[in-house]
């Protein structure tokens, strides 16, 4: 059967580098006759390392075939790792099998057979590329375990899932490369709620640079310990590189750096946090005095045009295609919303500049009646197939744009620096760069706005969004809606003095301010765990920014 492309680009292109399979197999392997299995063994660099360190350990190589299982899907990937194999001495039949793990790791229940060490970097496939019958037995595995996979599950957790199941419930260790995406993203809550149930102790191994040069894809390495002592928690260990790996001995993993397991969907992101970090998070995460966000405004999407090429213009295009009475005034950047008012002065500057300020608005009319100038530039977009476009496709008439209501207010949807809330003063709407903001509250707009500017709000933001290998912060809707806000003593913020200090580049100067204000005699918190709130969001934000491979653009 042959392997998805999706697949084979991934264990084409991005094989596991070899420090992080010797450490992986050194970590997890703990005795000569330790059963090991690799659910996604890929080409064998994986299975080399495990087969080394059993024999390190004395393992006789007569007897590593029954020790040592492999799984692979793809044939010719199968044969390099039974190669692998061989050039080690082996002897006897390889230890990789050919096939599906999902229906490997069935017989293996039905067995009753049970691995001391899992170790594998499980193959990145979204839903739509994951093979149908794999996908069945993946997610009827996932149900049993009393997940509920939907269609943004990736294939690499039921990997982790099944391979769970797999493992000794005594003394088995996981370890294995895991997307950092389970730190933080939605769909993998449910996960993050099985490991802390599943694991005595997880580890956590990052790094400060990407492991695969070129993809913007972080990973972790998850270590995870399944024992009878009574000591549970998890920890996090950063490293500058892979190459630290070789020079890190496992011995370091403290027991006294163990940190209180969440058995909740929270994010994992929280753990990157000393103890008496965390500890501040969660005991303001449930503080009657904080209002929740989605109390105060509602967060929708910005307009989906389906083609901003086409929608989406400029002054003089607009003058040029004679275009003027079918527009409707639109913010395209989010760098275009420098501070928190956005006023038709700003509007009008940018359309100077000859920025991306205008938003065709046709009316929702046949072609046959629309205005001549107006019906040729929907001909020249249909010459350029601007029609053929799935969001432009189901539309009744494709060059009427849905939705486009004009907000009280902007948030950022991926951030740089920091979160912030912009008060729109225009008859402006956005693209879906940039989030619509809707006050559901009585409270002053301008007073709202400025008490989003703190340090509390700022960390929370960092460990409720979610960021990626490009180092940029992003905040969908409904994790927008879940941030706590201090409104007490919010009336004494000026937010046309703080709204200057963004301007000028000085959120710490705003900071300093707000923090006094909300956090401090608001809240009535010390000055140690006010600075330490805003230790933790510098934190946090330099963790996500150092990772970026290359230069992001995005506005503060």
């Amino acid at each position: 059967m042959k392997v998805p492309a999706t697949t084979q680009k991934l264990r084409g292109g991005y094989y596991t580098p070899s420090a992080i399979a010797d450490f992986l197999a050194h970590w997890a392997i703990q005795t000569p006759n330790t059963t090991v299995l690799e659910p996604s063994c890929g080409d064998g660099n994986i299975l080399e390392s495990a087969i080394a360190v059993l024999i390190e350990q004395g393992a006789q190589a007569a007897d590593i075939g029954t020790l040592v299982v492999g799984v692979e899907l793809d044939e010719q990937e199968a044969q390099k790792a039974t190669q692998r194999c061989t050039t080690l001495g082996l002897m006897g039949s390889s230890p990789v099998h050919v096939g599906d793990f999902f229906a490997f790791a069935s017989d293996q229940f039905l067995e009753g057979r049970r691995f001391g060490a899992i170790i594998g970097n499980p193959p990145f496939i979204r839903y739509q590329h994951f093979l149908e019958s794999q996908r069945v037995l993946a997610f009827r595995l996932m149900e049993q375990a009393g997940l509920r996979p939907t269609r943004l599950t990736n294939a690499w957790v039921p990997f982790f899932v099944a391979s769970t199941l797999l493992l000794d419930e005594n003394h088995g260790r996981m370890a294995m490369v895991i997307p950092a995406e389970l730190l933080q993203v939605n769909y993998a809550a449910e996960l993050r709620r099985f490991i802390s149930d599943h694991y005595n102790k997880i580890t956590l191994v990052t790094f400060k640079k990407l492991v695969f040069s070129g993809v913007q894809q972080e990973v972790v390495l998850l270590l995870g310990e399944r024992n009878n002592t009574d000591r549970t928690g998890i920890r996090t260990i950063e490293l500058d590189h892979i190459d630290d790996l070789a020079a890190y001995e496992h011995t370091n993993f403290g027991i006294d750096d163990l940190k209180a397991m969440d058995h909740s969907s929270e994010k994992w992101t929280q753990y990157f946090l000393d103890q008496d970090e965390l500890d501040l998070i969660r005991a303001l995460r449930t503080d009657s005095r904080l209002t929740l966000s989605g109390k105060l405004i509602d967060v929708d999407v910005g307009v989906v045009t389906g083609l901003n090429e086409f929608f989406i213009m400029t002054e003089q295009q607009t003058r040029d295609r004679e275009l003027q009475p079918y527009i409707q005034p639109v913010v395209a950047r989010s760098g275009h919303l420098a501070g928190i008012f956005f006023s038709d002065n700003h509007w009008e500057a940018h359309s100077t500049n000859q920025f991306s300020t205008r938003m065709l608005k046709a009316p929702g009319i046949p072609f046959a009646e629309l205005p001549e100038a107006l019906k040729q530039y929907v001909l020249k977009g249909e010459e350029a197939g601007a029609h053929l476009g799935y969001k432009c496709r189901i539309r009744d008439n494709w060059y009427v744009v849905p939705s486009v209501w004009v907000p009280d207010a902007f948030m950022l949807r991926q951030v740089h620096s920091y979160p912030k809330i912009i008060l729109n003063e225009t008859g402006a709407t956005c693209t879906d760069t940039i989030h619509r903001v809707r006050f559901r509250t009585d409270r002053p707009h301008e007073m709202v706005t400025a008490a989003f500017l703190n340090s509390l709000t700022f960390a929370f933001s960092e460990i409720v969004g979610r960021s990626y290998g490009g180092g940029v912060l992003e905040l969908e809707p409904n994790e927008a809606e879940k941030l706590p806000i201090p409104l007490i003593g919010a009336e004494a913020l000026d937010a046309d003095e703080l709204n200057q200090l963004i301007l000028q580049g000085k959120i710490d100067a705003v900071l300093d301010i707000t923090d006094r204000i909300l956090l401090r005699e608001g809240l009535g918190l010390s000055i140690i765990d006010t600075e330490r709130l805003r230790g933790i969001w510098y934190k946090l934000r330099d963790r996500r920014i150092n990772r970026k491979q290359k230069k992001v653009v995005v506005a503060a």
